[in-house]
């Protein structure tokens, strides 16, 4: 442990010394949430907040660490449903072509071209969320809802795992993958429609909200773009597993498998 504490440690040191020497050039603009934190720090004189490099370094490894597990659950979770639903990979396929082109990988920027990824990726997250209780919550007085009431200070757990499944809340093919249910509605990953809530809701949801949709529509586009992935063989779309396991997270109980085959111009 102690070894791993001095390499992480270094690697922090590292990141937080290139904005220490990039600020200069910056003059006072924040360019990401670390310009941000030691511009905090700086000014530490003048307000109540304490902030110094082990807070930062502290704060960075919890987004770090938070992302990765979270992430990359997702993102296996939206390709087990793209190979599951042919249909839906074959529109996802055509869109990055249409978009991005077979000549040039995907970046950043192409994403908010990339409208049915997106409700893919929603989609997945609505039947499959990585969070399915969220964070506690802590109800701040008492508070009676639909005839239950809730004392203050009790602790709150939302179900999103339920309401993302709750045929009142969506339809009758609510346990049906099907991303253009999103089509012409105001649902968005900001959870400002309470009936999908992956981040959660309001000032408290999810820090890592942006950061998070990025990474997992980007992997995605770049595995299914880069990529034909093919069920190995005697294994058909019915025959894939899609078991949970229950946890702080909700990973798949077992791996997925598939078979990746180049489809990007040879020449890249």
């Amino acid at each position: 442990m102690k070894a791993c504490n001095v390499v992480l440690d270094g690697f922090m040191e590292t990141i937080i010394e290139e904005h220490v020497r990039n600020a200069k050039e910056l003059q006072g603009q924040h360019r990401d949430f670390i310009d941000v934190m030691l511009s905090l720090m700086e000014s530490n004189n003048t307000r109540e907040l304490h902030l110094d490099r082990d807070h930062i370094k502290a704060i960075v490894l919890d987004m770090l660490v938070a992302g990765m597990d979270t992430s990359s659950t997702a993102i296996e979770w939206v390709i087990a449903e793209l190979l599951k639903n042919p249909r839906v990979m074959k529109l996802v396929q055509e869109e990055l072509e249409n978009v991005v082109g077979l000549k040039k990988m995907v970046e950043e920027t192409d994403l908010i071209k990339l409208r049915y990824l997106k409700m893919v990726v929603m989609e997945s997250m609505r039947i499959h969320p990585v969070a399915p209780l969220l964070i506690p919550h802590e109800s701040t007085e008492d508070i009676t809802i639909n005839g239950y009431f809730i004392p203050k200070k009790s602790r709150v757990l939302i179900n999103t795992w339920a309401i993302g499944r709750d045929l009142n809340a969506w339809s009758s093919n609510a346990e049906e993958f099907y991303p253009e249910r999103f089509i012409g509605t105001n649902i968005d990953i900001q959870g400002h429609e309470f009936q999908f809530l992956p981040f959660g809701s309001g000032r408290r949801k999810c820090p890592g909200l942006q950061l998070g949709m990025t990474v997992i529509q980007l992997v995605v586009a770049q595995l299914v773009h880069c990529f034909n992935l093919e069920l190995p063989e005697g294994i058909t779309p019915d025959d894939i597993d899609m078991t949970e396991k229950f946890g702080l997270t909700l990973p798949r109980a077992k791996h997925l498998m598939a078979i990746p085959t180049y489809r990007l111009c040879a020449n890249l």
